[in-house]
Parts: structure tokens; C-alpha cells; sequence
């Protein structure tokens, strides 16, 4: 029997990288087009928060919450577990993000700032190319509300845009970010034990979004 020294990280995976990416490809094909709808809205996002700073980010926050149980519930917990027992709280992160945005869709205000709109474009058009560049079908690409990543990712651009003056929402805007920056952590470590280059994806975005912090005046 072997030391548990001698163990890689790859020794605990319960599956292999074509399976990871064979997860996406079953989970767009069955839920076409609404995939690449939820792109869409999310691509249009940064512009709707500009024009509309009070409605848009409410309506914006309303489908986040959609999403993030959309992602939770639809690849993560039906796809995505079954095949790795350490998903489990993934999905349950993505469900308390869900009820966190439901929570500050009622009051939410938009602010300007390049950081967020620059996570939401890359949370609808960077990560879908990543499948390309990565020498994967286009079928297999992660999609804002199917895919966990770009979901977190989208719902971290939100959050740098969101305006957040009452103290209790205060700790919802924090837990939301707390959760997405969990999210960012465990995606990856499992591309990087999978050897993948995409682990930089969701670290990129983290640290956009620390990036982005700086620049927030309101601590929300």
C-alpha cells in the first residue's frame, strides 16, 4: 500500500478531463438555446446598468438569482455530483448566491465602473472562446447560467456595479462576494489538478475583481 505522501491531487478526482468537458457539451445540447440567451442579456448588461441604474441593476440581480440556481441545480447538482462527490457544496454556494441576490434585487442601484463591465463581457464572450482556444468543440462551452465559472464570474462584475448603502445589505453584498470568491478558488484547483491552463480563467477573474474593489467608495 502506497504512503499518502505519494499521492498527487489527481489520485482523489473521480474523473477524467474528456468527462469534465462531456458534462457541458450534454448539458448545452439539453438546454438549447436558453444557454445562449442568458449570454446575451449578460452581454447586454453593462449597458442597461448605464441607461437605467436603478431598474436595470434590480432586473439584472433578478437574474442572477435565476441563474445561480439555474447553474446550482441544473449542472451541478444533477451533472456535476454525481461524478464528484466534492460538488456537493459547490451547488450549495450557488443556491445561497441565488437567495443573496433575490435578497438585494428590491433595493439595488447601479454605479459606473469599468472593472464589472469588464467581468460580465468576460463571463459572456471570454469564456465561451476558452473552448476553442483550449482545442475543445464549441459544443462544450461554458455558458453564463448552465456553467458554474462563468455564472460566478458574471455575478462578481455585478456586484462591483451594485451600490449598497444599508448596513444589513452590506453583509449580503459580502457574503455574495465571499461565496463567488470561494467558487473562483475551487474551479481552480480542480482545472489545475486536471491540467488544465483554463485554472487561470477563474483566478483572472478574482483578481479583476479585487482589482475593482479598490475603486468602490461605498465598502459594498
Amino acid at each position: 500500500m502506497s504512503e499518502w505522501w505519494t499521492y498527487r491531487p489527481s489520485d482523489f478526482l473521480m474523473f477524467a478531463p474528456d468527462t469534465y468537458w462531456r458534462l457541458f457539451e450534454l448539458h448545452n445540447a439539453a438546454w438549447w438555446p436558453l444557454g445562449l440567451l442568458a449570454n446575451l442579456l449578460c452581454l447586454a448588461l453593462p449597458m442597461a446598468l448605464a441607461r437605467q441604474p436603478a431598474l436595470g441593476a434590480r432586473l439584472a440581480a433578478g437574474l442572477l438569482a435565476v441563474l445561480s440556481a439555474c447553474a446550482a441545480g441544473g449542472f451541478v447538482w444533477q451533472l456535476y455530483a454525481p461524478v464528484n462527490w466534492g460538488a456537493q457544496p459547490l451547488a450549495a454556494l450557488l443556491a445561497v448566491a441565488a437567495v443573496g441576490w433575490l435578497v438585494l434585487s428590491p433595493t439595488a442601484v447601479a454605479r459606473r465602473t469599468s472593472h464589472g463591465s469588464a467581468l460580465l463581457w468576460a463571463a459572456s464572450v471570454g469564456w465561451p472562446l476558452l473552448a476553442l482556444l483550449g482545442g475543445r468543440p464549441w459544443g462544450q462551452a461554458e455558458l453564463v447560467g448552465l456553467a458554474p465559472d462563468p455564472t460566478v464570474a458574471a455575478g462578481l462584475g455585478l456586484l462591483l456595479h451594485l451600490r449598497v448603502s444599508q448596513p444589513a445589505l452590506r453583509l449580503v453584498w459580502w457574503l455574495l462576494f465571499a461565496v463567488a470568491a470561494i467558487g473562483c478558488l475551487a474551479s481552480a484547483a480542480t482545472l489545475a489538478t486536471l491540467g488544465s491552463l483554463q485554472a487561470l480563467a477563474p483566478l483572472g477573474a478574482l483578481g479583476l475583481a479585487a482589482a475593482g474593489l479598490r475603486g468602490r467608495r461605498d465598502n459594498a
